[in-house]
């Protein structure tokens, strides 16, 4: 990456999407669909990405990315009249989301767009592949798949858009993204966006972009500035009775993740059971079911939605006002992720995680990635909602037992703020 630019990102000041280059005709378009100003991202990565240079941009989930890349790939398709866009994503839902976000823009303009992921009809992704679309919006596997098929010629692909790049590794995609960058053309518009920078995604950018121009917008492990975080230790079976009782003391949408997908339907159906409509969404659901959950999530018909990491960057909802780690993730990486879903667009949100007594390493891990102190609250009274109430002097045990000096977190982190020094 010696050949990377890197560019300056503090003291920037509000201002419109007029200064940023874009075309006086999308400008007017993306300012009647209420788009006004420019998120950081957007501010720094389109006035190069209009360039035609390529870009990095790191950045955390929700900081307005689609648009940083997809007003000028828009704006590059129109200017030279021919070409195409690819734009690889690691989920179903985020593929979906990338093309509602292009078609509000494009539309207008005759932007056409195609999207290939598994789980919907080949039929009729042949059909709007045949329909020489503007735009090619699809996941790894899915667009290798018409490749292999003879369907798909990206031959005219003058612009690739890598998005959540490091979800895209971890969730074991680099041989298809190595494969894809072997067919599409050498001389194209490369635009990478990423949370982290992981050493796979340091070599795709050495290897194949072109003296790309690095905007970075927080440090790798920044959490949404708006977000307030707590943490209850709990035993496995306080889990769900207390996740009743959050559900009763707030009154907004909540989105609750867990770390597999098993408990998934028995969470719904026990909250379901309290009156509190709710959804899942993880691997085992259909795409259908995925995207009538999300809908239903999105306007209010479920107030609640259990998912799993596998989805946890496909979820683009508006007010979220709590998210709760009924399980805490497997990687710190991902507890940034799944808290990235609140505290959006300069909203306030609220962050819960429920710990268990052996899980003090985990929570250190989150801590030390995202340089914030969780602290520890009393477990409320949650006997409304336990079948068979553990004695309390037991519960106190295994809380303390959780980490010896972590009642003391000033004296701990040597700070007033309790935030841990690394």
């Amino acid at each position: 990456m010696d050949k990377q630019i890197n560019t300056e990102l503090s003291g920037v000041p509000e201002m419109t999407f007029g200064g940023l280059g874009i075309a006086p005709q999308i400008l007017d378009a993306i300012s009647k669909l209420g788009f006004k100003v420019p998120t950081s991202i957007q501010h720094k990565a389109i006035p190069i990405a209009t360039e035609g240079k390529d870009v990095i941009g790191i950045a955390q989930t929700g900081t307005g990315k689609t648009l940083a890349f997809g007003i000028p790939l828009i704006q590059q398709i129109l200017k030279a009249g021919k070409g195409k866009g690819l734009i690889i994503l690691p989920t179903r839902e985020l593929a979906l989301q990338v093309d509602e976000t292009i078609q509000k823009v494009g539309r207008q303009f005759g932007i056409k767009t195609a999207v290939l992921i598994g789980g919907a009809s080949m039929y009729h992704q042949v059909r709007d592949v045949q329909r020489n679309p503007h735009v090619i919006i699809g996941t790894p596997g899915r667009i290798i798949d018409h490749i292999q098929q003879r369907v798909l010629n990206l031959n005219d692909v003058t612009i690739l858009v890598l998005d959540e790049a490091d979800r895209m590794f971890d969730m074991g995609f680099a041989p298809q993204i190595k494969t894809i960058l072997q067919v599409v053309p050498r001389e194209r518009q490369t635009m990478l966006f990423s949370a982290t920078m992981p050493d796979g995604i340091v070599k795709i950018a050495s290897t194949h972009m072109k003296l790309p121009v690095r905007v970075e917008i927080a440090k790798q492990g920044t959490t949404a500035e708006n977000v307030e975080h707590e943490l209850f230790v709990v035993k496995k079976d306080q889990k769900l009775p207390l996740l009743k009782k959050l559900l009763g003391d707030y009154k907004g949408s909540v989105l609750v993740f867990l770390r597999v997908k098993h408990s998934a339907r028995k969470i719904c159906r026990e909250l379901q059971s309290i009156g509190v409509s709710s959804a899942e969404i993880h691997s085992n659901r259909s795409l259908n079911q995925r995207r009538e959950a999300l809908e239903g999530f999105k306007t209010g018909r479920y107030r609640v939605l259990v998912a799993t990491d596998i989805a946890s960057r496909g979820i683009d909802v508006k007010g979220i006002e709590l998210v709760v780690n009924f399980d805490l993730p497997e990687n710190a990486e991902d507890y940034v992720h799944r808290i990235g879903r609140t505290g959006r667009a300069g909203m306030s949100g609220k962050a819960i995680s429920f710990a268990m007594p052996d899980q003090g390493g985990k929570v250190r891990e989150i801590e030390k990635l995202t340089r914030i102190f969780l602290p520890i609250s009393n477990l409320p009274d949650i006997s409304a909602h336990l079948k068979q109430s553990a004695p309390a002097e037991r519960y106190e045990d295994e809380r303390r037992s959780f980490s010896p000096r972590r009642n003391q977190p000033n004296r701990r982190f040597g700070n007033p703020h309790g935030k841990r020094r690394y």
